[in-house]
């Protein structure tokens, strides 16, 4: 990377060409066919979907079957599977290739949810070596030409990291490349990224590329990242929610452009509009509304809204409705300075991990837990 944010070449995951080189972490309820196609409108990336599991995959559960459908535009088609068992990971795998029906997979071992750690899946299972081989050589020598990546955390808590040895064992896999979160499943999302931990894996696995998460909440904190630890690209989570335009951000920084104005409050409740649009036609107006619930505090925060219309606009259940209330907002109202670079979405203190008993006393395998994926698809 040069000094004025440009990159030399594109990332690579397989035969993709990623330019910009940024990928849309996977995020369960959020990075839906809507979403993955707002923020594609705005710039260039690889756009991820929420997490699927494999188990439900297989058993072709209607819900998850609704998420694994893909937009005609969405290109490539990247997909992220869940799964702890590496016989239904294979068949999961399988069965999308011989379907057509993504053109990557991403495998989630990163996922600090409770209801996760506690079956040995997500940030839990990299403790357990063989188990993680066998998984990701299950996916891999069952995709063919598709190509597989994988996303992890530091490590289960500070005494107990796990980023090295998975990074090495996916090089040694076949991975098509390994994206680290700088935080382990005990941070969750508190605290600050140890980017530090990013530089060391990219020092470590030198064959694939290494991507960075954590804390880029604008287009120069990830260029920032990538100057500062080496990866070859940032996968950006919570900076995007409620900015979708950050992907136009990045595009830009990496195109070592200035970056356009911030939308004022008129510009955003365009973009609310477009997106709870785009919900409705996807999941029907009703569902689709009550979906889009969830992303007003995003889009609104730092604006002066008053408190009646933040609560009206959290409870929509119309498209109607929502354009009566978008249309009391003060349009000319600019982006709010405080918003810029502050932290969004989840955050929270620490807390303890919850794992299987007995997870830490060997890292050989583990006894896999039948009710591990049973009903998260989707979060």
């Amino acid at each position: 990377m040069t000094t004025n944010g440009s990159v030399a070449a594109p990332l690579r995951i397989g035969p993709h060409a990623v330019t910009p080189p940024v990928v849309l972490a996977p995020m369960a309820g959020i990075t839906n066919s809507p979403f993955r196609r707002l923020c594609r409108q705005y710039g260039g990336g690889l756009y991820v979907s929420e997490m699927i599991t494999t188990r439900a995959l297989v058993e072709r559960d209607a819900e998850t079957m609704r998420l694994i459908e893909f937009a005609p535009d969405e290109s490539p088609r990247s997909l992220q599977l869940y799964g702890v068992d590496p016989h239904v990971v294979r068949e999961a795998v399988t069965m999308l290739v011989a379907e057509d029906r993504a053109d990557h997979i991403d495998l989630n071992f990163g996922c600090p949810v409770p209801k996760v750690t506690r079956r040995g899946g997500g940030a839990a299972l990299p403790w357990k070596r063989d188990l993680l081989r066998a998984v990701l050589r299950a996916a891999v020598t069952s995709a063919g030409p598709v190509p597989v990546t994988m996303k992890m955390r530091i490590g289960i808590d500070d005494d107990h990291h796990t980023f090295l040895d998975a990074g090495r064992i996916a090089e040694e896999e076949g991975i098509a490349a390994v994206a680290l979160h700088g935080r382990t499943a005990a941070q969750a999302y508190s605290g600050q990224a140890d980017w530090s931990a990013v530089a060391r894996l990219k020092e470590h696995v030198t064959s694939v590329p290494v991507l960075g998460n954590g804390d880029v909440w604008e287009a120069a904190d990830a260029l920032a990242m990538m100057r500062s630890t080496g990866c070859d690209g940032v996968v950006v989570g919570r900076g995007c929610l409620g900015r979708p335009w950050l992907f136009r951000s990045l595009d830009r920084a990496f195109s070592g452009l200035p970056d356009e104005p911030a939308p004022n409050l008129g510009e955003v409740a365009g973009v609310m509009r477009l997106h709870a649009g785009l919900m409705a036609h996807w999941a029907g107006e009703d569902k689709g509304a009550r979906e889009f619930r969830k992303h007003v505090s995003w889009y609104l925060k730092g604006f002066g809204v008053g408190g009646d219309t933040r609560q009206a606009l959290g409870l929509v259940s119309s498209l109607v409705e929502l354009d009566d209330l978008l249309a009391t907002l003060d349009a000319s109202q600019p982006f709010p300075a405080v918003s810029v670079g502050a932290p969004r979405g989840r955050l929270g203190p620490p807390r303890r991990v919850v794992l299987p008993e007995g997870w830490l006393d060997d890292r050989s395998w583990g006894r896999l837990d039948a009710a591990a994926e049973l009903a998260v698809s989707g979060g």
